[in-house]
């Protein structure tokens, strides 16, 4: 009856520690995604800030090189033409290299993510 007492008690151990492993394992993973979750809010918040201020002060220079465009041609339509067209341009090359954009953004976030 010792080898079978012997045997229970082991597999009792065993049991109880596969419970103890599993629920380790869960908090490390839920611990874990948290960390994962706080990550990206922060980025996101941090990059709708510097975002936002990035644009205001985009905003305020269009209207800058605007009005200095306006008196340079003369006329302050055509300032705003010339702007309009440049601001056209740009949007245009954005466009054009918008898989390599894609490219370049996704092996970032794969770096964050998977580190």
């Amino acid at each position: 009856m010792g080898v079978i007492n012997s045997i229970s008690e082991t597999s009792s151990k065993a049991v109880d520690s596969a419970q103890d492993y599993v629920k380790i394992t869960k908090k490390y993973y839920k611990l874990r995604a948290f960390k994962e979750i706080a990550k990206s809010f922060s980025f996101l918040g941090k990059m709708a800030v510097i975002g936002g201020l990035f644009f205001l002060g985009f905003v305020f220079l269009v209207v800058a090189g605007t009005i200095w465009l306006g008196k340079l041609l003369g006329d302050a339509m055509l300032g705003c033409l010339a702007m309009a067209g440049l601001l056209f341009l740009f949007t245009l090359i954005c466009y054009l290299l918008r898989k390599q954009i894609d490219k370049v953004v996704i092996r970032k976030i794969a770096e964050e993510f998977f580190d």
